[in-house]
């Protein structure tokens, strides 16, 4: 894999809203990782396995906003009083079972222990995500249809 093959593979990376990737193909391992929410910042890298010529250390400019990163560590004090649903899995978040139907849980909805939240896919699989508590949806923090990460909030719930 040549530098030209690995900075086109670092622009479509950037550019698919994935979070991550690793490549290892016979001698190269790859791994390439970004921010979503407008911020990106990616991380890259090259790693040559022993007795191999080596390859050089792509390492795209990194960009961070000081404003936003002191915005997201104050609002989880203000939402402490809520419970955080995560993703138990990497995949593609959906609200809705298919494309003509209604969505699993609206803002305001009370879900019970049990009741299925959304569904994420990963490799063709569907899988329906269930809530582990009973309460009130404050706030879906994922819009439809885009990557979630493992352990990502997707959403807010109020167990009271």
């Amino acid at each position: 894999m040549d530098l030209k093959e690995i900075q086109n593979l670092i622009k479509f990376v950037a550019n698919s809203g994935v979070a991550e990737v690793k490549l290892e193909m016979d001698d190269v391992k790859i791994t390439i990782r970004t921010t979503l929410e407008g911020n990106v910042t990616e991380t890259t890298y090259v790693q040559q396995l022993p007795a191999q010529a080596a390859l050089p250390q792509v390492a795209p400019q990194q960009t961070s906003v000081a404003s936003n990163v002191n915005a997201e560590a104050q609002a989880p004090a203000e939402d402490s009083k809520y419970v955080i649903i995560k993703s138990p899995i990497i995949g593609t978040f959906y609200r809705k079972p298919s494309p003509d139907k209604s969505v699993f849980t609206e803002v305001g909805s009370t879900i019970s222990k049990g009741d299925v939240l959304c569904v994420i896919e990963a490799m063709k699989l569907f899988n329906e995500i269930e809530s582990e508590i009973s309460g009130r949806i404050v706030k879906i923090l994922v819009d439809d249809m885009s990557p979630v990460e493992f352990d990502q909030p997707l959403f807010l719930v109020d167990p009271s």
